[in-house]
C-alpha cells in the first residue's frame, strides 16, 4: 500500500514554471481565465450551505484549506473575501511564489509545503478546496480520504477535474495542448482523469455525499468559462460531509 500521494514528475513539471503563476499570458493563462467561474461558484456555494449575509466579507470566519493551491490564484481571492486560508502545495517552489505574492499584497494567508497525508493540524476546516489537483496525483483514494479527515462535520469539499471520456481526450489533450497550445504539453495524463461515478464513489466511502455537479465548458464566442449540463470534459463537484 501506497502512503505517499505525492507524484514527483508532476510536482517537478509544476515546480519548473512556478514563477509563471501570476503571468496572466504565461504558461497559466488557461487558468487565469477559469478562475472567475472558479470563484464565483465556490462563494456562491458556500453562502448558500453557510447561510452567510455579510455583504462586504462574504466568506468572514470560514476557514478554508485549499489543497494543492499552486501559486494561489484561488487562495488570494478567498482571502481578500473575508475567509482564512491555508494553502498548501507538494512544491516549495510554489510555495514560495505564493508566500511572495501575498505578502506584496498585503494578504494574511498560510502556505505550507505539504500534502493531505502528511499535513499535521489541529483545525478541521470548513471548506476544503480540491480544484484541479486529483489528475496529479499519484493515490486518488489516499488522497482523497486524507482530505476528508481534516474537513468539519457538515463542511463542503469542492472538487474539479477531468472527465475519463473520449471527448476528453480528444480536447483537454490533443486540442488544447498540441493544436491550441493552452498548455504545455504533457500537461495531463488521460489514464489520470477521473469519472464523476468513480470520484463519487470514493468520497461516499468516506461519508462524503454528493451535494451538487456540473459541468464547465469554455465559451469561444464569449471567450470564458461558464456552467454547463456537459460534464463529458471538465466538471466541478460539491460535497458535503456527514
Amino acid at each position: 500500500m501506497k502512503n505517499s500521494t505525492i507524484n514527483k514528475e508532476e510536482i517537478e513539471k509544476f515546480s519548473k514554471i512556478a514563477e509563471e503563476w501570476w503571468d496572466p499570458a504565461g504558461k497559466f493563462k488557461p487558468l487565469h481565465k477559469f478562475n472567475p467561474i472558479r470563484i464565483e461558484y465556490i462563494k456562491n456555494n458556500i453562502i448558500k450551505t453557510f447561510k452567510l449575509d455579510n455583504k462586504n466579507k462574504p466568506l468572514e470566519k470560514i476557514k478554508i484549506l485549499d489543497i494543492g493551491c499552486g501559486g494561489g490564484l484561488l487562495s488570494e481571492p478567498m482571502s481578500r473575501m473575508g475567509a482564512s486560508v491555508t494553502g498548501i502545495d507538494a512544491s516549495n517552489k510554489n510555495i514560495t511564489v505564493a508566500k511572495l505574492h501575498a505578502k506584496k499584497n498585503k494578504l494574511e494567508i498560510e502556505y505550507i509545503c505539504s500534502s493531505p497525508e502528511i499535513f499535521k493540524t489541529n483545525v478541521k476546516y470548513d471548506v476544503i478546496l480540491n480544484m484541479e489537483i486529483i489528475e496529479h496525483v499519484e493515490d486518488i483514494s489516499l488522497f482523497l480520504n486524507s482530505c476528508t479527515k481534516l474537513l468539519k462535520k457538515n463542511g463542503i469539499m469542492f472538487v474539479a477535474t477531468l472527465n475519463k471520456t473520449l471527448k476528453s481526450y480528444i480536447f483537454a489533450i490533443i486540442g488544447a495542448e498540441y493544436i491550441l497550445r493552452w498548455l504545455p504539453i504533457g500537461t495531463h495524463e488521460w489514464e489520470k482523469f477521473v469519472k464523476p461515478e468513480e470520484l463519487i464513489n470514493i468520497l461516499k466511502k468516506n461519508n462524503l455525499k454528493l451535494d451538487k455537479l456540473d459541468g464547465v465548458k469554455f465559451d469561444l464566442i464569449n471567450n470564458n468559462w461558464k456552467l454547463s449540463s456537459d460534464k463529458s470534459i471538465n466538471y466541478i463537484a460539491k460535497f458535503i460531509k456527514d
